[in-house]
């Protein structure tokens, strides 16, 4: 069982930057994918980025990519999303999951998550 903790969620104008952390409960973290989406009002929830067990490899969105960065501190059980360049399509609330699929292409669904948090919201202004 692993139980999700995201923070860091505001209120920000566009062009800046916020960082998002996702504290994980349990010893098990580092055997977990870590994957953040978004949901914004209205829409379905969707893949923004995800980290590899090691934490090697990473996987954005095209919407996000060169502006946003995933990583992860398994001694810590934590998982960041530093976010640069806010735009006002970038508001949603951002959710932490966790998955053992080890095929990569799962990382992007939503049904492919074993865990998630409960979400923090983010809100860029213009």
């Amino acid at each position: 069982q692993v139980q999700l903790v995201e923070s860091g969620g505001g209120l920000v104008q566009a062009g800046g930057s916020l960082r998002l952390s996702c504290a994980a409960s349990g010893r098990t973290f580092s055997r977990y994918a870590m994957v953040w989406f978004r949901q914004a009002p209205r829409k379905e929830r969707e893949f923004v980025a995800a980290i590899s067990r090691p934490g090697g490899n990473t996987y954005y969105a095209d919407s996000v990519k060169d502006r946003f960065t995933i990583s992860r501190d398994n001694a810590a059980n934590t998982v960041y999303l530093q976010m640069n360049s806010l735009k006002p399509e970038d508001t949603a609330v951002y959710y932490c999951a966790a998955t053992s699929s080890r095929v990569t292409s799962d990382y992007r669904r939503v049904s492919a998550m074993d865990y998630w948090g409960k979400g923090t919201l983010v809100t860029v202004s213009s």
